[in-house]
């Protein structure tokens, strides 16, 4: 059966981050900072608001766009909070999670043998869903020396003739780092001298730390070039909901919509319904969270320094991106070994990518308690390396 096949999806490896979820499965007294999901519960009235669909029977298809009053929520948020200007009518789709957003952005504007240009270390799922398009996805080096941040250096380095499109991701899965408007800037016209469509996964936005979240649309020379996502799993603690977004220019929006018609007809209503409640009513409960999440932050990686993990104090997202070098250890033996030896699943950086190598991710979206205790065991883990 395997000659069944296709080659695509024979050639796109498993997701790294899953094979360690999968090792810890039936294990007992594991502290977990591998799987990127918040540990709070989604917000009662968000909750409420679907439930309260289903009961009234809410339960059919929205348009193939989405929920209009989801829609014209997201126009105004991202206004407000971003500088963005969307048409709901015509800029925005909404998806069965940002996954889905950013496969069918990918899919809208890539053409077999499309160069893609994807970050180094990045989310597991772009550069596979660049293959399954028909594209090449070309790695760009995000260094721990540049904080973790494009440089217009590295960039130049990747760009061909065949470039079509670069995939962003800040704040950043794994490492934590941000692009400041200054940052943006300072790539924005290899961008437009190239002609290339930025394609930016803003969906750790709302947890930016230090400053405020830049998203590249709000810039004039880059706006109609530039594919924003984002949605509602992590800010929102919605992740099972599976409701993200997508934003762009009418004819991309367009090319997006159709796929997104074909392949996913609409999000779910009740999520959608959630969705636009939490946009109304719940930004307290996200203020909370956030906050909690940078008290986490400061706990975890004052923690992991101390024991000799260098560590970058990371600016967004929930995640840390600790080097351990200094153990002698590849990264994947280092979390073969801690998972086994002392219970505490991490996730080897090289699962992001070769730049990744020699780190590992932790999630901090635990509780004090676990992030006190991983960082106990990590320490004796190290303690009793030769």
């Amino acid at each position: 059966m395997r000659d069944f096949v296709s080659e695509r999806a024979r050639v796109i490896p498993p997701s790294g981050i899953r094979k360690f979820f999968d090792l810890c499965m039936g294990m007992q007294d594991v502290v977990s900072l591998g799987v990127g999901e918040p540990d709070f519960v989604t917000p009662w009235n968000v909750c409420e608001a679907g439930i309260y669909s289903i009961e009234q029977g809410v339960t059919s298809y929205t348009s193939n766009r989405g929920y209009p009053p989801l829609l014209a929520a997201l126009a105004l948020d991202l206004e407000q909070k971003y500088g963005l200007s969307y048409s709901p009518a015509e800029e925005i789709i909404v998806t069965t999670g940002v996954s889905e957003a950013a496969d069918i952005a990918i899919r809208a504007v890539t053409d077999p043998g499309d160069e893609v240009i994807v970050l180094d270390p990045a989310y597991v799922s772009y550069a596979p869903c660049v293959t399954l398009a028909g594209g090449v996805p070309v790695p760009l080096p995000c260094l721990e020396k540049d904080r973790f941040r494009v440089t217009p250096d590295a960039l130049m380095e990747r760009v061909t003739q065949k470039t079509k499109s670069l995939v962003l991701n800040f704040p950043n899965n794994p490492t934590g780092g941000v692009m400041n408007r200054d940052d943006y800037r300072a790539i924005a016209d290899i961008i437009v001298d190239h002609d290339l469509v930025l394609i930016s996964d803003e969906v750790y936005s709302e947890l930016t730390y230090d400053g405020t979240h830049c998203s590249p649309a709000s810039m004039d020379d880059l706006r109609d070039r530039t594919i924003t996502l984002n949605g509602f799993s992590k800010a929102y603690a919605m992740t099972g909901w599976r409701i993200g977004y997508l934003c762009a220019p009418k004819p991309i929006c367009d090319a997006a919509l159709k796929i997104h018609q074909y392949v996913m007809l609409c999000a779910p209503v009740m999520g959608q319904i959630a969705a636009h409640a939490a946009l109304r009513q719940a930004e307290e409960n996200k203020n909370e969270m956030v906050r909690e999440y940078r008290l986490r932050r400061n706990l975890f990686v004052e923690g992991l320094n101390r024991i000799g993990l260098a560590c970058h104090l990371p600016q967004g997202a929930f995640y840390a991106f600790p080097s351990i070098e200094t153990t002698g250890l590849s990264d994947e033996e280092f979390a073969e070994r801690l998972l086994k030896e002392q219970k505490v699943a991490v996730v080897p950086g090289s699962a992001f990518g070769a730049s990744g190598k020699g780190h590992i991710r932790c999630s901090y979206a635990t509780s004090r308690q676990n992030l006190s205790l991983a960082v106990e065991r990590m320490g004796a883990f190290i303690a009793g390396l030769p």
